[in-house]
């Protein structure tokens, strides 16, 4: 199962990069795109919950990272009331945006 890394900057201009066991975080936020703060959490922890549940499916046990990076989402997104969140990069990219 591919795993990737996305980053993001928060409204403050702080950024933090956050795993995934798998690709499915395509499916949920574009790299460039930017979300309000909510909607980006939700995004992001809709995402990482589905990357969680392939990592069960697949092998019988939950992605403590996913949930982890989901965490530290919620965590950090709790100092912004407001504002947008840029995701800066995904890695790797998909397959057809390699070319």
């Amino acid at each position: 199962m591919p795993e990737m890394r996305f980053a993001v900057r928060w409204p403050d201009g702080a950024e933090s990069s956050h795993y995934s066991p798998s690709l499915v975080i395509y499916d949920y936020l574009a790299s460039g795109s930017r979300y309000g703060v909510a909607d980006f959490v939700a995004r992001a922890g809709d995402a990482l919950d589905a990357a969680g549940e392939r990592v069960r499916a697949a092998y019988g046990f939950a992605c403590t990272s996913a949930m982890a990076s989901r965490d530290e989402i919620v965590r950090t997104a709790a100092a912004y009331p407001e504002g947008e969140v840029t995701v800066l990069r995904m890695e790797p990219p998909l397959p057809r945006e390699a070319s």
